[in-house]
């Protein structure tokens, strides 16, 4: 993974110059030649150079901070490193005649300066994020060519795992949700003596929407937490490292599994959670007093095979968003002791937006089209 490199110019000529990610021998060349493009021609009266997001590095790194710290970069201009750890400040050391100063913080950003630094992290995360379903895109591609290729046994597992160890979650989840719109859609309908048409309501909101939703938050916060976790613990200790010097491609070997899996259970386990659902709305109209034969009739008058294959559609992408999501988020973990809990946090959250993002787009697309 290459570093991230962004450049905020100040008030005044001050600028801060953030670095993030590796910066070793795989990555010195690009970075140097990044920050020459960068700050060739910018005129500056200070630099800080926020190095606190570093992940790693060796000596072809900490020469570009030497480099930097020298003004090398911008001439005139010397450079002051802000956060840089105590294991880098000692690969650093030799270079220098007395340590760099790495005290302070970099100065406050003005309001715009700050808009316009997250919109370029988000620029930048869905950049990354593309190129890495690039990347399962290019290993499904070689598997298509070479199915034996393919750890089945690991999708199986994967699948029994995430699959079948969550009908517990998933029943209670999608019954309740069933029974809660029953009983909520009975006091609206008795008014107008329209009560029948509970079945109607229940069964188009929990095949189009809530049975679709429903599972996917279920599998964001539980499979797709735990592909991060997996995936970020094998970063933290270096065993993804490993499989890279053994010749094996980490995606095709951890990642194209798991996005399968998910991509492959999430319709299954939707399907199941429709059915629960319509059976929870089903129990509350049985007490209501309305017989079985009657609340099917209503069912099959109001269910049309476009609304359970819009639900189906929206179980397989938001499997496949679920779990690309988490192993990625498990592949960009950082090191140090809460790598791995901020790398689950972000799977949970990004699925789970995925989710609601995924859906408004299917709200406007089956309106335009009225499916």
């Amino acid at each position: 993974m290459s570093p991230t490199m962004r450049l905020v110019e100040g008030s005044g000529g001050n600028a801060v110059l953030t670095l993030a990610g590796p910066l070793d021998v795989r990555t010195a060349a690009s970075v140097r030649r990044d920050l020459a493009q960068r700050l060739a021609g910018v005129r500056l009266a200070s630099l800080d150079v926020d190095v606190s997001g570093l992940e790693r590095g060796d000596m072809s790194g900490m020469a570009i901070l030497y480099e930097l710290v020298q003004g090398r970069f911008t001439p005139g201009v010397t450079a002051r490193l802000i956060g840089l750890r105590p294991e880098l400040q000692k690969i650093l050391a030799p270079f220098c005649n007395k340590p760099p100063s790495t005290e302070g913080e970099p100065p406050p950003l003005t309001l715009p300066e700050a808009v316009g630094a997250t919109t370029i992290d988000l620029l930048h995360h869905a950049r990354e994020h593309v190129a890495f379903v690039g990347a399962i895109g290019q290993a499904f591609g070689a598997v298509a060519r070479r199915p034996l290729a393919m750890r089945w046994s690991e999708v199986s597992r994967i699948f029994d795992r995430a699959g079948a160890d969550a009908l517990p979650i998933v029943s209670l989840v999608s019954f309740l949700t069933g029974l809660i719109i029953a009983f909520e859609a009975a006091q609206s309908l008795a008014a107008f003596g329209a009560q029948i048409y509970i079945a109607n309501t229940i069964g188009l909101v929990m095949v189009r929407e809530l049975g679709p939703i429903m599972t996917a938050v279920v599998l964001a916060g539980r499979s797709g937490s735990a592909f991060a976790a997996e995936l970020g613990t094998m970063k933290v200790n270096e065993e993804l490292d490993a499989l890279e010097t053994m010749g094996l491609d980490p995606v095709r070997f951890l990642v194209i599994q798991r996005v399968l899996a998910g991509t492959m259970l999430t319709p299954v386990l939707t399907v199941y959670a429709m059915a629960v659902g319509v059976l929870g709305g089903a129990i509350v109209m049985l007490g209501i007093g309305f017989t079985p034969a009657l609340i099917w009739q209503q069912l099959v008058g109001a269910l049309r095979v476009p609304d359970l294959f819009v639900g189906l559609t929206k179980g397989v992408l938001f499997g496949a968003a679920v779990a690309s999501i988490g192993c990625q988020r498990g592949m960009e973990t950082a090191q140090g002791p809460e790598a791995v809990g901020v790398s689950t946090t972000r799977a949970v959250v990004a699925g789970i937006l995925s989710i609601v993002l995924i859906d408004a787009l299917f709200a406007v697309l089956t309106y335009l089209l009225h499916v």
